[in-house]
Parts: structure tokens; sequence; C-alpha cells
């Protein structure tokens, strides 16, 4: 299990990759967009020169996991002797489905496959393969290498071997794995995401403004970001996809999104990757203040 093949070179993709390979895993890096993979070593690169700076690392660490990732735009090419496959595209469930029946005819029969799926069905996914046993949910927390969790999920038919190794492996990152059943939006983003919409509903209807909400969340419940800040974080566009699993999920209107998230999402305002959502993050140094701290 010392062979690790990640899918999508993203922001959630490059994290994996950085945490897998500074623990000493081989990793593929893969995604189909040449660019894409530029970038997401720049940013492993600059977060491991962020580490370095505050003497987390050594160089020697740095060169030795910057080592451990080949790249490849082939899917095929990387998956070839993986152990593990970690899928990290963007959360639309036909693109998993696609990339899953991909997984499922190039990888050796042994491969598990994992997703870092925040809210899609495992079940779901697993039923396009012919190995739903070994398909598993991997819920990666942003920004990877320094959040302690990961939420592993389990399909209908994920096997309790898999589990284990995968609860087993979690752990040798240096993670705080934490087991839970496949429903809609698992733990984390079931409670996040409400949180967070009605957040966006407060400022719809007046009741306060952007600082002020988050300010009374972060001095009053002792957040360290406000709800309207982190949901520009982690991708207005992310936040509106989880909703929406959730709320055909369960058919609930508590998790129906917030006219405001939709039309933020539609005008293409989704956060720090657009330079604006509920902040403005044209500067570039804005941009790179709300980054640097977290790592």
């Amino acid at each position: 299990m010392k062979n690790v093949a990640v899918i999508g070179a993203g922001t959630m993709g490059n994290g994996i990759a950085h945490s897998f390979a500074q623990n000493g895993f081989k990793v593929q890096l893969i995604d189909i967009n040449e660019s894409a993979l530029k970038k997401g070593m720049e940013t492993i690169t600059s977060n491991l020169d962020r580490m370095l700076a505050k003497e987390k690392i050594t160089e020697a660490q740095k060169a030795e996991t910057l080592n451990n990732i080949t790249t490849f735009t082939s899917l095929v090419e990387g998956v070839e002797y993986a152990s593990l496959v970690i899928e990290a595209a963007t959360e639309n469930v036909e693109l998993k489905l696609k990339i899953f029946r991909q997984l499922d005819e190039a990888c050796p029969e042994d491969t598990i496959l994992a997703t870092n799926t925040s809210s899609i069905s495992i079940t779901h996914i697993a039923s396009v393969t012919s190995r739903p046993e070994m398909v598993i949910g991997m819920h990666f927390m942003n920004p990877v290498p320094i959040m302690k969790l990961v939420e592993i999920i389990r399909g209908y038919n994920t096997s309790d071997e898999i589990t284990k190794l995968i609860m087993d492996m979690s752990s040798a990152l240096g993670k705080i794995p934490v087991e839970v059943n496949d429903y809609p939006g698992f733990v984390a983003n079931r409670i996040l995401m409400p949180m967070i919409n009605e957040s966006i509903e407060t400022l719809y209807n007046h009741v306060a403004g952007v600082q002020e909400i988050d300010t009374v969340m972060k001095l009053g419940m002792a957040h360290p970001m406000g709800p309207l800040q982190l949901a520009d974080f982690i991708g207005l566009d992310v936040c509106l996809s989880i909703l929406n699993v959730m709320y055909e999920g369960f058919k609930n209107p508590k998790y129906a999104p917030s006219p405001l998230l939709v039309n933020m999402v539609r005008a293409g305002k989704l956060g720090i990757k657009s330079g604006e959502g509920f902040y403005d993050y044209s500067e570039s140094k804005k941009a790179e203040k709300v980054s640097k701290q977290f790592l």
C-alpha cells in the first residue's frame, strides 16, 4: 500500500498528493490538464516552502516529498501500479461515475478505489464498478496537509477489511480517521452546510452584514473563521453543489440553497477561486493573506 494515485490536481487533489508524498508514499498525480498539474505542483512546492520557513520540515524532507510525486495526463498510465486510487475531481455525480467506470477497467483487480467526495453517495459511485466492496469514501478536509480529520465513508457493500485498511492508512498519514455511514452530506457537511446556508439567508434577509455575521460566529461561538468567509474558502459553487445533493437526497426544505447563494454562483462570484465572493480577493495580497491563515 505504498503506491497511491490521485485523480485531480486541484486544491484537494494536490493537498492529498502532498500529504501522502510527505509520509513516504509514492504518488502518481493525474490530471488531463497539463497546466493544472503544473499549478498543482507549484502549490505543493509553495506549501512545502512555507513549512520549511516555519521549521516544520527540513530541506531534505522537502526534496524527498517532491521526488515522491510523479505527474501524468493519462489515467491509464497513472493508475497502472496503484494499490489505492483517490479521486478528487469536481463535485459532480456524472463526472465521478465516468471516472470510476474508467478506473474499474484500468486498475488492477486488487486496487482499492476511493473518492474524496464531500456529499455524493459512495454506494452510487460503487455501483458502476465490478468491485463495490473495494470502493470507499475518504473525505479529507481543506487544507489537507494541515487538517487532521478524514471522514471514512462506507458504502453499502464496502468490506470490513477495506475499511480497516483505509482507517489504518489514514492514521499512518498522521490523520484522525472517523468512520461514518453513507448518507447525503455524511457528518461534516450535513452539519456545516445548513449553518453556512442559514448564514447566507441571514445576510439575504438583511439581519446583518457580512462582517457582522462572521464576527458573531467567531467571537460568540469560538469558530476560527466566520461561516461566510469559510464559504468563500470552500467555494460557493461547491457549497451549492453539496446543498443540492442533500436537498435531493432528503427531500427536506431545510437543505434548499438560499436564493442569494444560487444567484452569486450564477454570477460567477465563487469566493477566493474567482477573486470575489462574500469578500473581495481581487488584489493578490488579500487572497494571499487569507491563505496564510491556514498554512
